[in-house]
């Protein structure tokens, strides 16, 4: 038996999450997998009634879920960042959600942005420390608000938290069978790249099976752009993962195919779409669900059914190479019509007509 939490949260999030469950629900039924959901309602309504965002009696029953399942939030009700940072970051934060988990990958060659590159071209993971660095939160102001102000925020990395990343990089290159690449800016950021420099070596001795490169990050973003089949998995820093991330979803698509997971394997992970709540069109029955049932399909993976993540991918290929998909992407479905025909390519898949 396996716990989902559901916080559909803002905007185009619950229209979205609906079509991510109504395939796990799938799977859970077909399969037999034991899986058991809750929604929480999390998010701009909630904060604007009550004014509260994760009260703490909220925290402690998340904790006895194996996977939270996370739509999208932000409301142009309420100032930027306070959802944000109050329901995202602090669910990272609390459950210690130290690894971002992004694949990029291009379903369809019609989607490249990059001349002369396609699937066979942009297909690749990166691996994004996702609780230290600039993110931590240690910093502050002297003489706010006057002539003399001055801001601190400072880049933290912790030996831990650089070896657990770096660990976590490995075996999942290792698993996949392919190449890792770390990327830093160990030239000018020289006291906490310097550590990421120094785990790294020390690490890869450890694994001799796997082969390793390095990018500055500078280097990367042009490498990644001109040349995104060199890259099989990618470990970096928290900000440097959050800029890179976003111009890898770039390259297999856009945000509607972009899927993140927020991942501690010993306590309680977190699988999310990376796009935003896109307020302008919520309601409308046309937001594109892909990413979403891509996490879906990271959840069945997380809980031990590689083979049906496998399938949940395989069905958003068939989607999309057949146009089968929301009118962003060049289709005619609505919302909930993407998800439909999701669930029918994965009864086809089993076999049943």
């Amino acid at each position: 038996m396996a716990k989902i939490a559901v916080i559909p949260g803002d905007g185009i999030g619950k229209e979205v999450v609906n079509e991510g469950v109504k395939v796990l629900e799938y799977l859970n039924s077909t399969y037999e997998l034991g899986l058991s959901f809750k929604e929480f309602d999390l998010g701009a309504a909630r904060y604007l009634k009550y004014g509260e965002l994760v009260p703490d009696n909220v925290l402690n029953e998340l904790e006895t879920f194996d996977a939270i399942f996370l739509g999208a939030v932000g409301d142009p009700a309420v100032e930027p960042g306070i959802l944000e940072k109050g329901i995202l970051l602090k669910l990272r934060f609390y459950f210690d959600q130290y690894v971002n988990l992004r694949p990029v990958k291009l379903y369809n060659d019609r989607f490249s942005p990059l001349k002369g590159k396609g699937v066979d071209e942009i297909n690749f993971t990166v691996v994004r420390e996702n609780t230290e660095g600039l993110y931590a939160g240690i910093g502050g102001f002297l003489k706010k608000d006057t002539p003399d102000e001055i801001a601190t925020q400072e880049m933290i990395a912790s030996r831990k938290g650089v070896d657990r990343i770096l660990k976590y990089a490995f075996e999942y290159a290792r698993k996949t069978g392919g190449k890792l690449t770390v990327s830093d800016k160990s030239n000018v950021l020289t006291y906490a790249h310097n550590l990421w420099q120094r785990a790294f070596k020390a690490m890869a001795q450890e694994y001799s099976d796997v082969e390793t490169n390095h990018y500055l990050i500078d280097a990367i973003t042009m490498k990644m752009v001109r040349n995104p089949e060199i890259f099989d998995v990618i470990v970096t820093c928290n900000l440097f993962g959050d800029i890179i991330t976003d111009l890898g979803a770039e390259l297999q698509g856009g945000m509607g195919l972009a899927v993140s997971g927020n991942i501690n394997p010993d306590t309680v992970s977190m699988f999310e779409p990376v796009h935003g709540s896109a307020p302008d069109i919520a309601g409308q029955n046309i937001a594109n669900p892909l990413a979403t049932i891509l996490a879906a399909g990271m959840i069945v993976e997380y809980l031990g059914h590689e083979e049906l993540s496998a399938m949940v991918d395989q069905a958003v290929q068939s989607s999309i190479d057949n146009n089968k998909v929301t009118p962003d992407m060049g289709g005619e479905l609505s919302t909930s019509e993407v998800g439909n025909h999701l669930v029918k390519v994965l009864k086809e898949l089993k076999g049943d007509k």
